[in-house]
C-alpha cells in the first residue's frame, strides 16, 4: 500500500535535488504550500466542470490528467504536513478520532 510515510520521503528527495531553487520546508512556508494546494485543487475541479464524472472514468487520457492533478494536490498535501512537522502517526491519531467522531453524528 502507498503510504504518507513513503509520500513524504519522496517529497525529502525532491526538495533536496530542488534545493535553493525550492522553497524550504519550514512553518512559516506552510501557508505557501497551502496556497499552492488550493490552486492544485482548482485544476482538478476544473477538469470535472470541463468534462463531467462520466469521462473522468471512461476517458483515459482524461482520467490520467485528472489522477495527475489529484497527485499534485498530495504532494503540496504532503509538504504541508511537513512543514508543521506532523508525523503519520499524528495524523492517524486525528484522522481515526474524527472517523468515530463522524460515525457517531447522527
Amino acid at each position: 500500500m502507498f503510504s504518507i510515510c513513503q509520500m513524504q520521503k519522496m517529497q525529502d528527495e525532491l526538495q533536496e535535488k530542488y534545493q535553493g531553487k525550492w522553497e524550504p520546508i519550514c512553518a512559516e512556508a506552510g501557508k505557501h504550500k497551502l496556497l499552492w494546494m488550493i490552486g492544485e485543487i482548482g485544476e482538478v475541479i476544473d477538469i470535472i466542470k470541463k468534462n463531467g464524472p462520466e469521462k473522468i472514468t471512461e476517458n483515459q487520457e482524461i482520467r490520467n490528467s485528472f489522477i495527475e492533478e489529484l497527485a499534485d494536490v498530495l504532494m503540496y498535501y504532503n509538504d504541508v504536513l511537513r512543514c508543521y512537522d506532523i508525523s503519520e502517526a499524528e495524523l492517524e491519531q486525528a484522522y481515526i478520532a474524527k472517523f468515530q467522531k463522524n460515525m457517531n453524528r447522527w
